[in-house]
Order: C-alpha cells, then sequence, then structure tokens
C-alpha cells in the first residue's frame, strides 16, 4: 500500500499509467467488452467503470492540447442518447476540469482502443460502460 494513491490504482494499472507519455491513450470498458483487443490487458473486476476512472482521474493529467481528448461509445441506434453509466462519467471528468466525452460510433471506438496503451476492463455490467483517455501534461511548477 502507498500513502495518497486511491486503493482502486492496481500496481499494473499505476504502472502503465506512469508509462503512457503525452497524447497515449488508455481505454476504461466494461466486463462485456472483447478484452482480447488492445495491447495490454488489466483487469479490474468488481468494480464499476466511473469508480474506476474517477480513481485513473487522480493521477492522470487529461490532454488539453487536441479538441477531444475523451470519447465514449455511442449508443447503438440511438445518437443522442446518454446512459447513466456515461451520465456519472461525465460528471467525473467534470469534476476534474475536463471536458465531456464526445460520442464514438460503435466500431470506431473498437479501432481507436486498439491503438491505446492498455486497456482496463472493470466489472462494469451496464452497457456502454466504456471511455477513452487521452494523456496529458504536467506542467512544471513554476508554469502551473
Amino acid at each position: 500500500m502507498l500513502l495518497g494513491l486511491d486503493p482502486v490504482l492496481s500496481p499494473d494499472l499505476l504502472h502503465a499509467l506512469a508509462a503512457m507519455g503525452h497524447c497515449d491513450r488508455i481505454v476504461l470498458v466494461d466486463a462485456n467488452y472483447p478484452g482480447t483487443r488492445g495491447r495490454r490487458l488489466i483487469q479490474l473486476p468488481g468494480l464499476s467503470t466511473p469508480r474506476v476512472l474517477q480513481a485513473v482521474l487522480s493521477v492522470l493529467p487529461i490532454d488539453t492540447f487536441i479538441a477531444d481528448p475523451c470519447a465514449v461509445m455511442q449508443v447503438v441506434g440511438e445518437l443522442g442518447a446518454v446512459p447513466p453509466v456515461v451520465a456519472e462519467m461525465n460528471a467525473a471528468l467534470a469534476k476534474h476540469g475536463a471536458k465531456p466525452a464526445v460520442n464514438l460510433e460503435r466500431n470506431a471506438f473498437y479501432a481507436a482502443a486498439e491503438t491505446a496503451y492498455a486497456i482496463v476492463q472493470t466489472g462494469e455490467r451496464r452497457f456502454y460502460g466504456n471511455i477513452l483517455l487521452t494523456k496529458g501534461v504536467v506542467a512544471p511548477e513554476d508554469q502551473a
């Protein structure tokens, strides 16, 4: 155990977050997501995606240099739908000063996720509990 860290941040997840560079992406996905997609799979069963997102946002800066640093999977057949799990994730993003996630069509989300540095598969059972995050930078202390 370490002081000051959310206990959801497992050693594997902390390593992935620390090893990522600016503009690298990490994707948090639900329990139904095809977990074999991607380069590195980290499993956190029993935890919801919004809970894992809250922990990740406690240490990961979100990119501010690109227009849409966060994306969720669009509900198939319901373009404007915002499932409760997505509303929770957007609330977590807002709490950390990030813009709401944009919607990506299902197959476009899968394609983007396959290029992510890591996939974190949660125990989320609500549909569309998936979010893609782009890592930002930590400014020097004299520029913060």
